[in-house]
């Protein structure tokens, strides 16, 4: 449970770094829709009706939220999510799909879900979440949804090509899957070189999907160094401090194999556009150089987990 939950920091700083170069303010809305999809870094209310131990609609989540309450997000206020809307100029934060009616989801709909994987299986000692291909099939939804509202599927289709799909899944595929042994068998079944592999092919599977079903502009977000986390560093650390190598160096691979997939995307799909967050390689600098980032490099400054 606490791998799932307690990462929501990292993903903050992350995006901070990446995105928030301007001051907040008002600004035109950049893209007509933001697609998200996820685990529980950027859930903001998906699994508050599932039976799963990966909740977060109750007290201290949301204590720095406005107004202060638990929405289902993993941290005390808003996700990185939220914070990349703002600055792409949107009035209201980008709803989750349980909630998501109406000619609302022009705006784009958040599908993530805490302990999702790419694989089906993984979280599933957690209870109910939904997978990346569960939440590819409610995008399928969704744009039956925007065709009916649009009118046909051409203009839906030239609205959808024009919006911004995040896809940022992973982390759970190795801390609630392959690194859990007692649960899983994917760890005796293939080497880490061998799961990437079946992870990217699956991870690939739902790109064409949503390719397929009218999304053209894709941030794909690596991995962070999870064998780093505070549920890491208590469980496997061997003295607190040190990161699990292991881990790391799984999630390397992984990553160098979906900086690929990005470039071989980008070869082939000439009206589309793949973008590749080395969320590893931002977490590293932080870790590197601390101070650069200012003593809050997030606006998270009260993580209550």
């Amino acid at each position: 449970m606490e791998g799932v939950l307690k990462k929501c920091w990292v993903v903050g700083v992350i995006f901070a770094v990446v995105l928030l170069s301007e001051p907040y303010g008002a600004r035109a809305q950049q893209v007509p829709g933001y697609f998200i999809f996820g685990d529980s870094l950027v859930d903001n209310g998906n699994n508050n009706q599932l039976s799963s131990l990966a909740r977060a609609d109750y007290l201290p989540y949301g204590i720095d939220f406005r107004p202060p309450r638990p929405t289902g997000r993993f941290c005390n206020g808003r996700t990185t999510v939220d914070v990349i809307a703002e600055q792409l100029g949107f009035r209201n934060y980008i709803p989750p799909y349980a909630t998501a009616r109406g000619r609302a989801i022009l705006g784009g709909v958040n599908y993530a879900s805490a302990a999702a994987g790419i694989r089906d299986e993984t979280g599933q000692q957690l209870g109910d979440r939904i997978s990346f291909s569960g939440q590819v099939r409610n995008y399928q939804n969704t744009v039956s949804q925007i065709v009916n509202i649009l009118g046909d599927e051409d203009t839906a289709a030239n609205y959808l090509s024009r919006c911004i799909f995040s896809i940022g899944l992973g982390s759970n595929d190795y801390l609630n899957n392959y690194f859990m042994p007692q649960i899983y068998s994917s760890s005796r079944q293939y080497t880490p070189e061998q799961y990437a592999n079946v992870l990217i092919q699956q991870y690939t599977d739902q790109l064409k999907i949503l390719y397929t079903y009218g999304a053209r502009k894709f941030v794909l977000i690596g991995v962070g160094q999870i064998g780093c986390s505070p549920s890491q560093l208590a469980q496997n650390s061997p003295d607190g401090r040190t990161c699990v190598q292991k881990i790391n160096s799984a999630n390397q691979i992984f990553n160098n194999k979906l900086r690929s997939l990005v470039a071989q995307f980008n070869g082939n799909t000439p009206d589309a556009r793949f973008i590749y967050i080395n969320a590893y390689g931002i977490f590293q600098d932080i870790i590197n150089r601390p101070a650069t980032f200012g003593k809050y490099p997030v606006s998270f400054q009260r993580i209550k987990l």
